[in-house]
Formats: C-alpha cells, structure tokens, sequence
C-alpha cells in the first residue's frame, strides 16, 4: 500500500489547486474572447431565383419573357429554389488595447437558423473553423444558402415572393430582412466552448454575444 505523508498531500493538494485555477482563468478568458466578437449582415451576392440571376433586376418588369414565365412555371409546381451567398462579418476587438490582451478567435462551430420575414427557414453550420484574427478589422464568414421559397411563403403568392427574391438579391440588394440566429463556438486549450445561448444577427448594428 502506497503512503502519503501530509507534507506529499499537501503538496499535490497545492498542484491541484494551482492547474484548477490555471484550466479556470484560461476558460474565463476564452469566454471573455467569445463574448467580445461581434457579428454583422454584411451583404447578400449570387442570388440566383429559379437558376435566374437577380443582379441587375430591380423590379419584376426586369424579367425577359422567357425568365418571366420560367418563374411562373416553377411557381405553379410549388417550385422556387433560391440559392445565395450570405456574408456575415465578425469583428474581434481582442486587439492589445484598452487593456485587452491581442488574441485571434477560432470559431469551430457557427450553428444557423436563417429567418426571412420574420419566417424560421433552413439551418447549417459553417463546414471548417474560421479564424477571427485580433486585429479590429472584419473578417467576412460566407454562408451558402440553398432553399425553396414556396415551402415557405407559397400562401403569399407570386408577387410577393418574387419580390421577396429581388429585395433580398436583386440590384438594390439588402439584407434588411434577413436574421441569422447562430451559436458560436470557439476553440480554446480546455476544448471547445459553446455560447450558453444563440444570438440574432441583423444588418444594422454589430451585435456583442
């Protein structure tokens, strides 16, 4: 049988003591790094609405004849496939001033809900880690997004999805109404740490975690 003399117990208890404290100020810090990244709707290219491209459309009077009925075709076979790139900007002030410490913020995980119009649609997550780099400066996360707008907006009609399509993709292309609901997880020495909750990201403000 082993023996331990209180002067070895209390030592390891010391060791303890000391690592337990280290592994709790690095997860403090990691946290402090997560909650300190902002997010922003920067944008929204490549909107494509039937395999038709938006880009240089304003209004549904844009469409050739042929693109026209096209997208009526698709239409009545409760058909309206959209695909887009959605691109959020991150900002991480973990830059060395104002008594930050500089340091990058790997994001391992970006689980998302896309919501359009106030309606919950497809979610994804980013498919490879993302380093936000402690500069100040924007880095930008490109979603692809692939969905079918008559599952979910069918009942409004034609126009208003069409419309829908062009104020989102379109010439005047915005993304005022789209929210991404998402929750980042970071990488850190202990492993990776989860947001204890998810944010919505918008387009007018960088939100703080």
């Amino acid at each position: 049988m082993i023996r331990f003399s209180r002067l070895s117990i209390l030592l390891l208890s010391t060791i303890f003591l000391f690592t337990s404290c280290a592994a709790l100020k690095d997860m403090q810090r990691a946290m402090t790094n997560l909650s300190r990244c902002k997010f922003k709707l920067e944008s929204v290219n490549n909107f494509a609405l039937s395999g038709i491209r938006l880009a240089d459309k304003k209004s549904a009077s844009d469409f050739s004849l042929v693109d026209g009925a096209k997208l009526a075709a698709s239409f009545a076979r409760n058909e309206f496939p959209a695909s887009f790139t959605l691109n959020v900007a991150a900002i991480n002030p973990n830059d060395g001033t104002g008594g930050t410490q500089q340091a990058s913020a790997t994001l391992t995980s970006f689980a998302w809900t896309l919501i359009l119009d106030n309606t919950l649609t497809i979610n994804g997550d980013i498919a490879d880690p993302i380093t936000i780099p402690g500069t100040g400066q924007k880095a930008i996360i490109p979603l692809v997004m692939n969905l079918d707008l008559a599952k979910f907006f069918k009942e409004k009609g034609y126009d208003a999805v069409v419309n829908l399509a062009l104020a989102l993709g379109g010439a005047n292309s915005s993304p005022s109404r789209i929210t991404l609901r998402a929750t980042p997880r970071i990488r850190t020495s202990l492993g990776d740490i989860t947001y204890p909750g998810a944010i919505d990201i918008i387009d007018r403000e960088f939100r703080a975690q």
